[in-house]
């Protein structure tokens, strides 16, 4: 091949990755805030979809020129709502007894700690909730199950989306001010990412085991 061609598939393939790589990146970060709500995700994995993922994208975009903390934080303010709200909606209309069905002893009294927490803040709870990661994944199923006046839900969700998911993503951007920390940042968000799996694997493991050991209760009986 000669070095013509060569430069020229070169400079393609780089001019594909310069269009297509922040497009991807978007695309995943919304897709994962969406998620941990939206498909409860975030019951089994709740800092790869919540506060480690908004943090450490901040911290990347910081450090790479092609990305906008604009368009990052805009699409995570609606990730965050539209996930919200499809949880709501399937709180609403599936009701608890499927919500009972689809955990284990372990979500069962994470549930019961929301319930109470939706009980005491009402409308702060959701957005409140966005903070938590026990709480984040849950609070809108609850509110859906309570009959919570869907204008009420919908201004606290929106509220919660911008507070949390533009707010945490603002800081990790500006974070990357801070002497070395923009440096590190694909480190820093390397870290979160690890440590994010490692803690999503231990809760999805003992998750399943006591879902077995529920059902090996019920079979006794």
């Amino acid at each position: 091949m000669s070095p013509v061609i060569h430069f020229a598939i070169s400079d393609q393939i780089s001019g594909w990755y310069t269009q297509t790589g922040p497009i991807l990146f978007y695309i995943v970060v919304w897709g994962l805030v969406f998620a941990g709500t939206g498909l409860f995700v975030g019951a089994f994995i709740p800092f790869i979809t919540g506060d480690s993922l908004l943090f450490a994208s901040g911290l990347v975009t910081a450090a790479t020129p092609e990305l906008s903390i604009w368009i990052l934080g805009l699409g995570v303010g609606i990730a965050a709502f539209v996930g919200d709200q499809v949880g709501f909606v399937l709180g609403r209309h599936l009701g608890r007894p499927y919500l009972d069905r689809k955990s284990g002893p372990r979500m069962k009294r994470i549930i019961a700690r929301v319930d109470k927490f939706y009980q005491s803040y009402g409308w702060w709870s959701v957005v409140i909730a966005r903070f938590i990661p026990w709480a984040r994944v849950f609070v809108p199923w609850v509110a859906g199950i309570g009959k919570m006046n869907y204008f009420k839900f919908l201004t606290s969700n929106f509220v919660g989306a911008v507070a949390w998911g533009v707010g945490l993503t603002l800081v990790g951007y500006y974070a990357a001010s801070i002497p070395g920390v923009k440096a590190a940042a694909y480190v820093i968000a390397g870290f979160f990412i690890i440590a994010s799996i490692i803690f999503s694997v231990r809760t999805w493991i003992i998750e399943r085991r006591d879902r077995q050991q529920n059902a090996a209760n019920n079979s006794e009986n």
